[in-house]
């Protein structure tokens, strides 16, 4: 199986192109930089060079010719403004989106944040303008790919991320309440929904938890 990953210098993703080079699937990542490149062919993924709030769609559907499945994991990142959230988080994730249809690509896995829903509402009172426009840029996003029937997408929205290693176990569905999740662990789950077809058109939340991923990601898919 042929990943291509948007975002793929991302602390989740190099997680994910390193599981799937060892289960010996095919991963290929996006980066805008290009001394990135060895840090991807560490991890056991092929290099893709493509800014994705610059290129056309027939750019990036090149990039996608030949996979089963795309995961977009790019996001603008702490320390950048509001603009970049529109432009990364939201825009550059229908752009993705649409070319994988363009490339004839179906699976379509967009990881997403905890509460991004909420981000499409009006904000409570004090809340950090660049934090809100981020929830809303993350939920218009989620809406645009759940909106299309052209590809088999799942939204997954983990909870807060840290850098503790994985334990392989896990809370996943369609609300689970607010807590942590490692970064190792979302990319199991990742890699896990890649293989799990009955996962497609759905929306899940992700926590740290007490059941082994495989079993929990089996657990939501529609058979």
């Amino acid at each position: 199986m042929r990943t291509v990953i948007a975002g793929g210098h991302g602390q989740i993703a190099l997680r994910l192109e390193r599981l799937l080079a060892e289960r010996g699937d095919e991963a290929a990542g996006i980066i805008r930089k290009p001394e990135q490149a060895d840090d991807l062919r560490a991890a056991g993924a092929e290099p893709l060079v493509c800014d994705l709030e610059s290129a056309s769609v027939q750019e990036v559907a090149a990039h996608l010719e030949g996979a089963d499945a795309v995961v977009f994991a790019a996001g603008a990142g702490p320390g950048s403004g509001a603009e970049r959230k529109e432009t990364v988080d939201r825009a550059a994730a229908v752009l993705f989106a649409d070319a994988a249809r363009e490339a004839g690509v179906r699976r379509y896995i967009i990881v997403s944040s905890m509460g991004a829903d909420a981000g499409l509402t009006e904000p409570p009172p004090g809340t950090d303008p660049v934090f809100a426009a981020y929830q809303r840029a993350k939920g218009a996003a989620d809406d645009a790919v759940r909106a299309r029937d052209d590809l088999d997408w799942t939204v997954l929205r983990p909870g807060r991320l840290t850098n503790d290693p994985g334990t392989g176990r896990v809370r996943l569905g369609e609300r689970t309440g607010r807590a942590d999740v490692t970064r190792d662990d979302v990319a199991a789950v990742l890699g896990a929904l890649l293989h799990a077809p009955g996962t497609a058109g759905l929306t899940l939340e992700l926590i740290g938890g007490e059941t082994p991923v495989d079993e929990a990601v089996g657990a939501v898919a529609l058979r």
